[in-house]
């Protein structure tokens, strides 16, 4: 199967505008929708990508497998505004979310993302705990969590995101403050403090750059009493699972996914 970037018939797809942010939400037509909303948050290293890319990825799997409501903001990219205005424009529709949970029949909301997407979940995690928002599960997939280079991003050369591209993606979001302290909703790594942030599940690819700062995040948060997992697959190419979904470890990992969603649901309120 084909990566796309069109809904397709087991889907329905409302546009609306959230304060600024265009988004799109997403409900299932094939199963019964069931009273979760999930904010899901596109890559593209904070620089490049569509709100539209909520189709190829995991988050169809949410929906279509398991009656979720979907949100997808088109935040704005680091080209056009850097720091703070993806994440702001991310937790707009996070706070909308929730302002109107019972209107959307939500009792609970999730987060997560790919890459820049997935450092945004994290972001918005921390957020969201800071101003009294409870987010119940977070699936920041091989996510873009530090702009300081670590042991697996430093002279990287793997397919789809390597070094090269990641110190861009970060000097267009920080501007001057790339390879400075920043705030953790900048960079999420240089968090502090993870106690009571959302249990987690998580996967990377073990040759690409994000590969030490998800186990890192992974590892902080269990260090801090939060549930977090992240199961490791054999590659080199970054968003493997969207880029090659019916190829190995791009299948296992979608299972390995779907199966810890389900326990999620099962476990954490």
């Amino acid at each position: 199967m084909a990566y796309q970037l069109k809904p397709d018939n087991d889907i329905r797809v409302e546009k609306v505008r959230i304060g600024r942010v265009p988004t799109l939400i997403i409900r299932p037509t094939m199963v019964p929708q069931i009273d979760i909303g999930v904010l899901w948050i596109h890559g593209g290293g904070y620089m490049l990508g569509m709100k539209e890319m909520v189709y190829m990825g995991r988050a169809m799997d949410l929906v279509k497998k398991f009656g979720v409501t979907v949100f997808s903001p088109g935040y704005r990219l680091a080209w056009q505004k850097p720091y703070p205005a993806a994440v702001d424009d991310c937790f707009a529709v996070l706070e909308y979310m929730n302002t109107h949970k019972s209107k959307l029949g939500f009792d609970r909301l999730m987060v997560g993302g790919e890459s820049a997407g997935g450092g945004l979940c994290a972001a918005i995690c921390m957020m969201a705990r800071d101003r009294g928002i409870h987010v119940t599960f977070q699936m920041p997939l091989y996510p873009m969590l530090s702009n300081i280079d670590t042991e697996s991003s430093r002279n990287n050369h793997g397919r789809v995101w390597n070094t090269g591209r990641n110190h861009l993606g970060w000097h267009m979001y920080l501007r001057g403050e790339a390879k400075k302290a920043v705030s953790p909703y900048a960079s999420p790594a240089q968090q502090t403090d993870y106690k009571g942030l959302p249990p987690c599940y998580t996967f990377v690819g073990d040759g690409e750059p994000f590969y030490a700062e998800t186990l890192k995040y992974v590892q902080d948060l269990k260090n801090a009493g939060v549930e977090a997992e992240a199961d490791v697959f054999h590659t080199d190419m970054h968003a493997f699972d969207m880029l090659k979904p019916d190829k190995e470890p791009a299948a296992e990992a979608i299972g390995c996914f779907c199966n810890h969603f389900r326990k999620a649901l099962e476990n954490f309120r």
